[in-house]
């Protein structure tokens, strides 16, 4: 292993002969502090990325590596912007041997200022936002599929992620389950709550997991009663519950007769006798109905309409200005950036995002072209107006208990008014069905220019979506 050529004295190699390199250990393969301080002080020192191996534990070594103590933190502090660290404290989750490496190479970078965060065109800035993505998805899917099962005192889940995420993904059940006592079991960490304090112990195996409980069979019936044969669309089904997770949930072994008997069941209900235009007044027929709307120009550029989505029965409705670049060609709400936003949110305010119905005030996307790039353009009072017909319709069919209005654009869409969020977000606004809750679009959050303004906007967010769930007597 010989370090890469440089111009700068600290990074010349030695001869072949006397290459030496340096070894950092990492306590655990989510030590993210641990690699933040190691970090700190080789960029304060200067030291090459190709000089530095970066390994987990005391098992193993390089050849040429030295174990020498690290340098002494910097004198001077090095700064960087919270979008790094947030990226950092995802991708190290990631289980890419390199993370460590190719993180301390954009540190290095950015501090040298021969890189931006913004640039995501940078091939280094893509792969680590791409282990960052798979990260999240893996943490979202541990939300969505981990099944507790009763067994003596408390409940007890089995659950293999694909990347080092469950020391950070504790806080979620923490706050969903404090209640009760139970425990998480994975490969590689297990994790125990008494009801008071988080304990954390070693890996475990499947065996060690129970197999079933009293209460499967109700939740099995349920799981049935609630399946909808005429919304069945396998290919999504699968990509939002991929097969892997199957084998650990109960409700797994009824999907295939479920899918097999879906077209009977679905021509035995659309036999009923149900007048056509009554069968017409359904968040699914609107949803269709929209796809040919020409209330105003804005069809004519986007890729489709892009419907609001979630369960009929949802207590909470969550209404966005209008989809992006991303939602515009995925055909769903809230998919983009400003959608990870505001998943994160949710999460800490309690809040399931498979309870919630997600929509925006405007269903086309509006934009203008710069080069191959779409930039995002506010809509008009205009267009709001225009689309507001179908945004009207999804609040009478859905009756929603609380309605979260994200930015002007929103409360406009919904009230019909102008208003602006900081002077109406203290206030619940009655409206037909349930209140309204003014708070700050996750875009707005991302565009601040600083990281205070960003913390209160992001935290305003939280409480909001908080309150929403309390009036809506949704957990």
């Amino acid at each position: 292993m010989t370090p890469a050529n440089s111009s700068t004295p600290e990074s010349k190699p030695a001869p072949a002969s006397r290459a030496r390199f340096l070894t950092v250990r990492l306590a655990a393969e989510d030590d993210f502090d641990g690699w933040r301080d190691a970090a700190r002080r080789l960029a304060g020192a200067a030291i090459p990325p190709d000089m530095v191996i970066w390994q987990v534990g005391e098992h193993g070594g390089e050849l040429f590596a030295d174990a020498l103590p690290l340098p002494p933190p910097p004198k001077t502090e090095l700064r960087v912007s919270r979008a790094f660290v947030e990226l950092a404290q995802s991708a190290i989750l990631h289980r890419d041997p390199e993370r460590f490496a190719l993180l301390y190479r954009l540190l290095l970078r950015l501090a040298n200022h021969t890189a931006s965060i913004e640039d995501h065109a940078d091939p280094l800035i893509r792969r680590i936002e791409m282990l960052a993505k798979a990260v999240r998805r893996d943490m979202h899917k541990m939300h969505a599929f981990v099944r507790f099962r009763e067994l003596d005192d408390e409940f007890v889940a089995w659950f293999e992620p694909e990347h080092h995420i469950v020391r950070a993904n504790a806080g979620f059940f923490v706050r969903r389950f404090a209640a009760m006592r139970w425990s998480i079991l994975t490969p590689e960490v297990s994790l125990h709550w008494n009801g008071e304090i988080l304990h954390e112990g070693p890996g475990a195996d499947r065996s060690q997991a129970p197999d079933g409980d009293v209460l499967e069979e109700v939740w099995k019936a349920y799981y049935a009663s609630i399946f909808n044969p005429a919304r069945l669309k396998v290919g999504a089904m699968l990509k939002e519950m991929p097969r892997k997770y199957w084998k650990n949930m109960p409700e797994a072994e009824l999907i295939a007769p479920l899918i097999a008997g879906a077209q009977a069941r679905e021509a035995g209900m659309t036999a009923q006798v149900v007048p056509e235009p009554e069968r017409a007044r359904t968040l699914s027929g609107l949803r269709e109905e929209a796809q040919a709307c020409r209330r105003c120009p804005l069809w004519q550029d986007a890729t489709q309409c892009v419907f609001g989505e979630g369960p009929t029965d949802a207590r909470i409705m969550v209404v966005g200005e209008q989809p992006g670049d991303e939602e515009d060609k995925a055909g769903h709400p809230f998919v983009g950036p400003a959608g990870e936003v505001l998943a994160r949110a949710m999460d800490e305010a309690g809040i399931d995002r498979g309870r919630i119905w997600l929509t925006n005030a405007v269903k086309h996307f509006k934009f203008v072209r710069r080069g191959k790039r779409r930039i995002h353009q506010s809509p008009t009072a205009g267009e709001i107006q225009a689309c507001k017909w179908w945004l009207d319709q999804e609040i009478g069919l859905l009756r929603p208990k609380a309605t979260v209005m994200l930015g002007a654009s929103a409360i406009r869409g919904v009230t019909g008014k102008a208003g602006a969020v900081g002077a109406l977000r203290e206030h619940g606004l009655p409206l037909a069905h349930g209140i309204g809750i003014a708070s700050y679009h996750p875009s707005y959050i991302l565009r601040q220019p600083d990281r205070d303004a960003s913390d209160q906007a992001y935290a305003a967010l939280v409480t909001d979506l908080r309150r929403a769930g309390s009036e809506a007597g949704s957990d």
